[in-house]
């Protein structure tokens, strides 16, 4: 071997190798959706089907396949995987084919569109800053450490089916916290982490999270860009926290009377301290009809700040006074009662109650207190941010 043959040799084990062809980030998402259609049809022993009798994923899974059988690239690229004949042995329906569609609207077709409208038609030019959105709901990737979350994935779904759960339309705006679980496009998200707060270009509060999807895939999005996707989505839907249940009672039985909900409201408020506090300020109340009814006027309304509410959280009651529990609730959060004066429509100041500045799950541990009985011996301290005993 000449010198130059053993060079060649030493420089041929040090070169990159070739690399193989692999599946673009769109074919990759249509495959991670089909998957989710296989282990569908692997537990139920047959195809997802359409119908209100079914509940909201087998229905998105079945608009899904729809759409699969429809599109050619589609049927090419899951032909080799389609053991269970699911592409192969339905009808194809007519839909607009996919070289006149751009990737937001293949992806949200694929991804498990719901709802009534065609999401393929073109509603409106989209803005800078909507296409940005966008772009960042599609560039998801592989979650490494999906395992770890799909327990948590499989818990929500069986609450939603059962009821423990349920899903609410998004409003503009409202608030993404870490643990919140959404469906965005059909897939069920949730938010694993949220970053330290930025300031945004327009100067408001933003931060950056890490979203986990049902499908096995992760994106690392702005807050306010999946704000702007749920809310854009006409299927977007926030999953709420399980019912806590009713108070004083282990069980709901069929004969116990229903006095009253306590309900705990967010303030889409864009008064300035209220936008940079939102996910501290809290209305809690009692009533003892709908909340949807108490709070639909609220826009309207200095009780509500002359804004829209959010629903973060209810808790059924049963047999108990509403007034003097109300007023329970508001002497133990009366140090973070919130001082914050607005004029009404007529011009007159306005100093509404019921609003405390204390997060969430303090909130969640006093009706826990008040169920075992332990609520007469703490206050809220709002320096710690938490509930301590009474001296």
């Amino acid at each position: 071997m000449t010198d130059l043959d053993e060079l060649r040799a030493e420089l041929d084990e040090f070169a990159q190798p070739e690399k193989k062809k692999g599946h673009s980030a769109r074919e990759e998402r249509i495959i991670a959706g089909f998957e989710e259609i296989q282990r569908f049809a692997d537990q139920h022993g047959r195809a997802p089907q359409h119908g209100e009798d079914r509940d909201i994923f087998e229905r998105l899974y079945a608009v899904r396949l729809d759409r699969m059988r429809a599109l050619e690239e589609c049927r090419t690229l899951l032909a080799t995987m389609d053991h269970q004949g699911l592409i192969s042995g339905g009808d194809a329906t007519e839909v607009e084919p996919v070289e006149a569609m751009d990737d937001d609207a293949l992806l949200a077709e694929l991804g498990g569109a719901a709802g009534t409208s065609e999401l393929t038609e073109l509603r409106h030019v989209r803005s800078s800053a909507e296409k940005r959105a966008a772009e960042e709901i599609a560039n998801r990737e592989k979650c490494e450490d999906f395992e770890d979350f799909k327990a948590l994935f499989e818990q929500v779904e069986r609450e939603l089916k059962s009821g423990l759960r349920k899903t609410r339309r998004f409003v503009k705006d409202a608030s993404v916290e870490e643990g919140n679980f959404f469906i965005l496009n059909g897939q069920l998200a949730y938010v694993a982490e949220v970053g330290e707060t930025i300031k945004a270009p327009n100067g408001e509060n933003d931060a950056r999270l890490r979203v986990i999807y049902s499908n096995g895939t992760e994106s690392d999005l702005l807050r306010r860009s999946l704000q702007r996707a749920l809310y854009k989505d006409e299927a977007g839907r926030r999953v709420t926290e399980h019912d806590a249940g009713p108070l004083f009672s282990e069980s709901w039985e069929d004969d116990d009377i229903e006095s009253g909900t306590i309900y705990v409201l967010r303030s889409l408020s864009e008064h300035p301290f209220v936008a940079e506090h939102r996910e501290l300020i809290h209305k809690i109340g009692v009533t003892g009809g709908k909340v949807e009814t108490r709070i639909a006027n609220a826009a309207h309304d200095a009780t509500y700040l002359l804004a829209d509410v959010e629903v973060v959280a209810t808790y059924k009651l049963a047999g108990i006074n509403r007034r003097k529990l109300e007023a329970l609730f508001h002497r133990i959060l009366a140090p973070a009662q919130l001082e914050l004066t607005i004029q009404d429509r007529f011009g007159h100041p306005v100093k509404p109650r019921e609003w405390f500045l204390v997060p969430l799950h303090v909130i969640d541990e006093a009706v826990q207190r008040i169920r075992d009985g332990s609520i007469t011996d703490v206050i809220y301290d709002p320096k710690a941010a938490r509930l301590v005993t009474k001296k």
